[in-house]
């Protein structure tokens, strides 16, 4: 049987931290589906359709990576999609309450939903598609923190 797990979150734009992530939970997993969710509260830089490709090229060699956009709940697409398991990167102890709050809330919408935490490296704790968005906007360098392969999309962006 297939092992497989979802990697909420928007995205907006990829970072060291999130491959970091995705390429520890695809260690572990049959198969990733790192999930582009909608997010009222943030506003997002990139389209999807973008962001999406981004992904995707970034990962073009690991064949675990499966890129997905959803507009439901993660406990609705988790079913959907028959997952069980919900991948989450911490990088502070705020990251750690709002999650675990986050987690018990999906488990009582499923029972069957297991999260699990991923603390970052300390080389990508400071590291956030905010902080990325507001170094684009302002003509930052972002090579040290974005995957190389996401770089030409941005700059034709």
């Amino acid at each position: 049987m297939e092992r497989s797990s979802i990697f909420p979150g928007s995205f907006d734009p990829l970072t060291l931290g999130h491959c970091d992530i995705i390429n520890r939970a695809s260690r572990l997993f049959d198969v990733v589906y790192v999930a582009i969710g909608v997010n009222i509260l943030k506003p997002r830089l990139f389209p999807v359709d973008l962001t999406i490709k981004m992904i995707e090229s970034a990962f073009k060699d690991n064949l675990k990576v499966k890129v997905i956009h959803y507009d439901k709940l993660t406990v609705d697409i988790c079913r959907d999609l028959n997952v069980n398991y919900i991948v989450r990167g911490i990088r502070n102890v705020s990251d750690f309450e709002f999650e675990r709050s986050l987690s018990e809330m999906n488990r009582t919408l499923n029972s069957n939903l297991e999260t699990i935490f991923f603390d970052s490296r300390p080389e990508f704790i400071t590291i956030s598609s905010t902080i990325i968005r507001d170094l684009i906007r302002n003509k930052g360098n972002i090579k040290p923190f974005v995957p190389a392969a996401i770089l030409p999309f941005i700059e034709k962006y």
